[in-house]
């Protein structure tokens, strides 16, 4: 049998096994449903041993995910938005694979830039209007 895959980026694929998921019961409104059904889906992904994720996206997605994450590297999302499995557990999918293409664009470095001339005289000038405004704002004088 093939496994199924989940295409996250053109680099980045991953296999259905390694996905645990669990069906638990959902919290709120439901009706009589709710406590007799498991609809909401705990999704859980071992991102520290995931062959296809690298070390780079491995970090920004331990940031990304923050307490979503466990110190053993796996990330773990529950989906109760829906009444339905199947609906939950798209949504976590959906989840956890905006989660990784997120990572996977490695953040832009950000290039050192000196204010143009004019900009700096257009501060100076708006500081001395603003500086002479408030001296205009004194007490008055005895003119007598």
């Amino acid at each position: 049998m093939k496994q199924a895959m989940i295409q996250v980026t053109n680099n980045i694929t991953l296999s259905e096994d390694e996905l645990e998921e669990r069906f638990i019961r959902a919290p709120g409104p439901g009706g009589q449903n709710v406590n007799k059904v498991a609809t909401a889906v705990q999704l859980r992904f071992d991102a520290a041993n995931s062959p296809g994720l690298s070390a780079g996206v491995l970090q920004r997605l331990r940031l990304l995910a923050g307490s979503r994450m466990t110190r053993a590297g796996i990330i773990v999302l529950n989906a109760s938005r829906f009444r339905s499995q199947e609906r939950n557990r798209a949504d976590a999918q959906a989840r956890l694979v905006e989660m990784i293409r997120e990572a996977a664009t490695p953040p832009k470095r950000r290039r050192a830039t000196k204010p143009s001339l004019g900009a700096k005289r257009r501060r100076m000038d708006s500081k001395t209007k603003r500086g002479n405004l408030k001296k205009m704002r004194g007490s008055v004088g005895s003119h007598d």
